[in-house]
């Protein structure tokens, strides 16, 4: 956890909130004692309960919204017929 007294966190609130959206919490202090604590909403308030429900049936598996550290690096997967970037085109022409 990273401490930050509220003079830093006006100056640099950006650079905190970008800290606690990556899952890192965040204390607030004055004057050296905590006041308060940033912390990242819990990924499942902002899920539909649609998929939550689809997730109780074991029918979709919700992310952790992170992706692994490799991801970037890892090859592509092939599509030498094109269908992803078909199917993608019909998608936004049917407006889904």
């Amino acid at each position: 956890m990273r401490a930050a007294a509220v003079s830093k966190l006006k100056a640099s609130l950006s650079k905190y909130l970008k800290r606690v959206k990556a899952g890192e919490e965040v204390l607030v202090t004055e004057h050296g004692k905590p006041i308060a604590r940033l912390v990242p909403i819990e990924h499942t308030e902002m899920i539909p309960e649609n998929l939550r429900e689809l997730e109780k049936k074991g029918l979709v598996k919700i992310g952790s919204g992170k992706l692994p550290e490799d991801f970037w690096a890892m090859p592509r997967p092939s599509d030498p017929k094109g269908a992803a970037l078909r199917v993608l085109l019909k998608e936004r022409e049917e407006g889904c």
